[in-house]
């Protein structure tokens, strides 16, 4: 229970990576400024938040089971607690999609969707009710690099986060008429155990339904590229936390949070040519005719990313 003075803070998928690292951090925080509640689908699965909270398990951080894609798990999570009163709500469950889109079944588009939009929608129309009475509040989205710009073979992915993208601009509005801010952290690549296993995975799986020209540059140009972005640009989980850390305790948090300036130039590039050609011409020839020369510049900005330039990339401000 939340002793007086406390924010209390519902994360969303805290098992592993991103989520286990916000709910630690805030839990841990010095002054102690925060009572985490912790979610799970499963919480068998609790063992790593649990060694990684240490002391502040079960005094700052305490944990329940929440399914993002179901209402009643949503609804029952929510009445677990005291008073329905979150005063922060960070959405971050989420799940990837990656492969050339001909061989991706339905069913597995949907259930990004369920996850990554509907999930986040879910959770938002449970607490904005009491946050909008209170006139305060603040909700969180992990959103992604990927909605604000498209990146080949991620289609489905990027889809959903540009659909949340869409549906935070238009919320937003209508929230700060209420004195309930909104904010989106938007990471590039972040090194998480999911992400190198899902790599891992799809380098080895069969495309039916995918040309073998498709499955080659996905496999032989795609992934290559990928691996060396993520060696060169990726953040860990503990930056993403600091960053939503600094969103959270702003005074006037910002809309939109960007956590790797790296990526400045490459969301800028979008809107700086109002025909999209710029970005997707750029985009197709760095991947498909000059993919040794991106090998090299990435292995160039590996060795210059010194740790000075990582700590520069986690602030949102």
């Amino acid at each position: 229970m939340a002793s007086s003075g406390q924010k209390v803070v519902l994360i969303t998928g805290c098992s592993s990576g991103i989520g286990l690292r916000i709910a630690v951090l805030l839990a841990k925080d010095e002054k102690k400024r925060y009572h985490v509640i912790a979610t799970m689908r499963d919480l068998k699965k609790k063992d790593k938040l649990v060694e990684a909270a240490g002391d502040a398990y079960g005094k700052t951080l305490m944990l329940l089971p929440l399914d993002v894609c179901s209402d009643e798990s949503v609804k029952q999570c929510i009445n677990s607690v005291k008073d329905r009163h979150i005063d922060i709500l960070i959405n971050n469950a989420g799940v990837g999609l990656l492969g050339p889109v001909e061989s991706i079944c339905m069913e597995d588009m949907k259930r990004v969707f369920e996850t990554n939009f509907f999930g986040v929608v879910r959770m938002i129309k449970e607490v904005m009710p009491d946050m909008k009475k209170r006139r305060a509040g603040h909700i969180v989205v992990m959103s992604s690099v990927m909605g604000l710009q498209g990146v080949v073979f991620n289609d489905i992915y990027t889809a959903s986060k540009f659909a949340m993208e869409g549906f935070c601009e238009s919320m937003g509005v209508q929230l700060l008429k209420f004195n309930v801010h909104l904010s989106m952290i938007e990471p590039g690549p972040v090194h998480t155990e999911f992400e190198t296993k899902m790599m891992e995975d799809v380098a080895k799986m069969e495309y039916p339904g995918a040309d073998a020209d498709t499955v080659r540059y996905f496999k032989d140009v795609y992934l290559p590229s990928s691996k060396d972005i993520f060696e060169a640009m990726g953040q860990t989980p503990e930056d993403i936390a600091k960053c939503t850390k600094k969103v959270i305790e702003s005074r006037n948090p910002r809309f939109r949070n960007l956590t790797n300036s790296l990526y400045t130039p490459i969301v800028a590039m979008k809107y700086a040519d109002e025909t999209g050609g710029l970005s997707v011409n750029t985009f197709y020839n760095l991947l498909f005719n000059f993919g040794p020369l991106m090998h090299i510049t990435m292995s160039i900005l590996k060795c210059l990313t010194c740790s000075c330039l990582r700590r520069r990339t986690i602030s949102p401000n």
